[in-house]
């Protein structure tokens, strides 16, 4: 029959204490616990360990021997214990992760090799699609999703990655040319680089809740968000972007903000994983990191 190694435990406990009163304290048990465990211990054996007496106790020569292996049983233990919280501090194992291109693009392209570097043990496999993508049937831990309006409810596990305002902007060059629009009515004398074939309009709205509809002249329509950047950087127009898409542009001056006080509206970035995966500590690392990085307030669209 095998030992009950939490009766070696609660034996070498109470070696260790100097008596049962000691290692009961210790353990956060009472004190008869710790005498019936050393007891069912000598019973399985079929020997005496200690010498007993009112006052304390000693060890039998062959209780001295059980004593060293119950030690050396708990320092192993205790390894195994201090390998586990360490691969739990230090994530490793591959993480699978679906995105759109926007989103690989404009989000994921400069952080990933952050996130690989502080993680030299993780291997993240990153699949780029603009088609819906079963999460559990395809065998991946997370999707990274943009979207205007709330997601459908389903049993995945959501957790807001970015938020953003959608905002306008044109090439200095254009600018120059035709004039910065000075109210939101002013665009339809504008051309406007329309996301989607069949978009006739735009939807502003300003920080004081004020709402309205205008309809550029549709200089081109694109469903793609880099396609769209780049003619605007051209010169052909207005164009509607997430900030996270057009901020380098802006920021190197081949883009510019019009009408900042007014915004398209926002999109949303969101992590989705099934419910078990995202309990895994390696997935876990992934999602924390990525909701929390510098700059995570910002998004794309999918």
């Amino acid at each position: 029959m095998m030992l009950n190694l939490n009766d070696l435990h609660f034996f070498a406990q109470a070696v260790d204490s100097g008596g049962f009163a000691a290692a009961a304290r210790r353990l956060g048990c009472p004190k008869s616990t710790v005498s019936k465990r050393v007891a069912t211990l000598e019973t399985a054996l079929g020997v005496q360990l200690l010498h007993r007496t009112s006052r304390s106790f000693t060890l039998t020569d062959v209780g001295r021997d059980v004593y060293d292996h119950a030690r050396a049983v708990m320092i192993e233990a205790q390894a195994a214990e201090t390998v586990v919280h360490r691969r739990l501090a230090e994530p490793s194992g591959t993480v699978r992760i679906t995105a759109s291109v926007p989103v690989a693009q404009f989000q994921l392209a400069d952080r990933l090799p952050v996130l690989a570097r502080r993680y030299p043990k993780l291997r993240i496999q990153l699949h780029v699609t603009d088609r819906f993508v079963d999460l559990v049937q395809e065998g991946f831990d997370i999707a990274i999703r943009s979207h205007f309006a709330a997601l459908p409810d389903s049993d995945l596990v959501q957790r807001r990655m970015a938020e953003e305002p959608i905002t306008l902007v044109a090439a200095p060059s254009y600018v120059a040319e035709r004039g910065a629009p000075q109210a939101p009515q002013a665009l339809g004398d504008h051309d406007g680089l329309m996301a989607g074939m069949a978009t006739k309009s735009w939807r502003l709205g300003d920080a004081s809740g004020h709402i309205v509809e205008v309809a550029p002249r549709p200089r081109l329509h694109a469903d793609e968000s880099t396609a769209l950047m780049q003619a605007a950087q051209a010169g052909l127009g207005i164009v509607c972007l997430p900030r996270t898409i057009s901020a380098q542009a802006v920021s190197e001056g081949t883009l510019m903000r019009v009408l900042p006080a007014w915004t398209a509206g926002r999109v949303t970035t969101t992590i989705l994983t099934p419910h078990k995966r995202g309990q895994l500590p390696a997935v876990r690392a992934v999602i924390d990191f990525l909701t929390q990085a510098e700059g995570a307030g910002d998004g794309a669209v999918a």
